[in-house]
C-alpha cells in the first residue's frame, strides 16, 4: 500500500479549472456549437434525404474514380448495400454524416497545426507530447467536458469526435512536410518562390499521401468513438450498439457492430484508394 502522506490529489484543481472555464467561456463555444450543428444537419439532411441507390451509386462511382478498378468499384457498392440489408440504413447515414463532420473539422484544424508544427521546432516539442495525450486518453475523459460546454445531443458528440481524431491528422501532416523531396524544395527556392508559393505549389503537394495516411487514421479513431458518443446523445449505429447492451441483446449488438465495421471498411478503402492515387501524381505534378 503506497503511504497516503505521500499522495496529491489533483482532481479537485482539474474540476474547479473546468467550471471555470465553462463560465468564464460557454457563452463563446455555445456560439461556435451553433455553427457545427447546422453544418451537421445539413449533411445528415442530404445523406438521410438521398434514395439509397444514389448513395450506393456515389460510393461505387467514387470508387471507380480513386482506383480505377471496377471489381473494387462493385465491392463498395456491395458493402454500402449490405448496411440497408441490416436494416440499418437510416442509423449508417446517420453515424456517416457524423463521421464526415468530424473528418472536415479535424481536417480544417489539423491541417494548419501541423503545418506550423513543421515550420517551428519548438512549438513542435511542446506540442507534440500534448497531441500523444490527446490521442492516449480514454476517449470517455472527452465527455465531460463535452457535455458541461454544450449539454446533450449532437454536438458535444461531435467535437468529442473531433477532438480525438485532430491528432493523427497535425502529427502526419507535419510529418509529410518536414520529409519533403528536399531537392524539389531547393529547386523552388532557386526559382524564387516565396515561403507561401513554396508550401502551396510543393511541399504540401508532396505531403498529400502522408495526409491522407493522417485522415485515414482519423477516420477509424472516428469511428472508435460512435459507441461511447451514442452516451451523450449522438444517434446512429452508435446508439443501436448502446441499446443492445442496455437491453441485453446480443443479436441487435452484433448487427450494429457488424454495421459499423462495413462502414469502416468502406471509409478506410476509399482513404487508402487516395493515398495511392495520390502517391502516384504528386510527383509528376511538382
Amino acid at each position: 500500500m503506497f503511504p497516503e502522506h505521500f499522495t496529491i490529489s489533483i482532481s479537485s484543481i482539474i474540476t474547479d479549472g473546468v467550471d471555470v472555464f465553462v463560465a468564464t467561456y460557454g457563452s463563446t463555444f455555445r456560439a461556435f456549437s451553433d455553427v457545427v450543428l447546422f453544418f451537421l444537419l445539413q449533411i445528415e439532411q442530404i445523406l438521410r434525404g438521398a434514395p439509397w441507390w444514389l448513395v450506393v451509386l456515389v460510393v461505387g462511382f467514387l470508387g471507380f474514380i480513386l482506383a480505377r478498378r471496377i471489381l473494387f468499384s462493385v465491392g463498395l457498392m456491395s458493402a454500402t448495400l449490405l448496411l440497408g440489408v441490416l436494416g440499418l440504413w437510416d442509423q449508417a447515414m446517420q453515424t456517416l454524416s457524423l463521421m464526415i463532420s468530424a473528418l472536415v473539422f479535424a481536417a480544417a484544424l489539423g491541417i494548419p497545426f501541423g503545418v506550423i508544427l513543421a515550420r517551428f521546432k519548438r512549438l513542435r516539442l511542446v506540442f507534440l507530447p500534448i497531441l500523444d495525450a490527446m490521442q492516449t486518453l480514454p476517449s470517455f475523459v472527452y465527455l465531460v467536458p463535452a457535455l458541461m460546454l454544450f449539454g446533450l445531443g449532437k454536438v458535444p458528440a461531435l467535437i468529442a469526435t473531433i477532438i480525438y481524431a485532430v491528432p493523427p491528422v497535425a502529427r502526419l501532416t507535419d510529418l509529410g512536410l518536414r520529409h519533403a523531396d528536399a531537392e524539389a524544395v531547393e529547386a523552388a527556392n532557386a526559382f524564387g518562390a516565396t515561403p507561401q508559393q513554396r508550401l502551396w505549389w510543393v511541399e504540401l503537394p508532396l505531403a498529400l499521401p502522408s495526409i491522407m495516411a493522417g485522415l485515414n487514421q482519423a477516420t477509424m479513431m472516428a469511428l472508435s468513438m460512435v459507441v461511447v458518443a451514442s452516451m451523450i446523445g449522438a444517434r446512429g449505429l452508435g446508439e443501436e450498439v448502446l441499446l443492445g447492451i442496455q437491453r441485453l441483446d446480443t443479436g441487435r449488438g452484433i448487427v450494429a457492430g457488424t454495421a459499423i465495421v462495413v462502414l469502416a471498411i468502406v471509409l478506410d478503402r476509399l482513404t487508402q484508394a487516395s493515398m495511392r492515387r495520390l502517391q502516384r501524381t504528386p510527383q509528376s505534378s511538382v
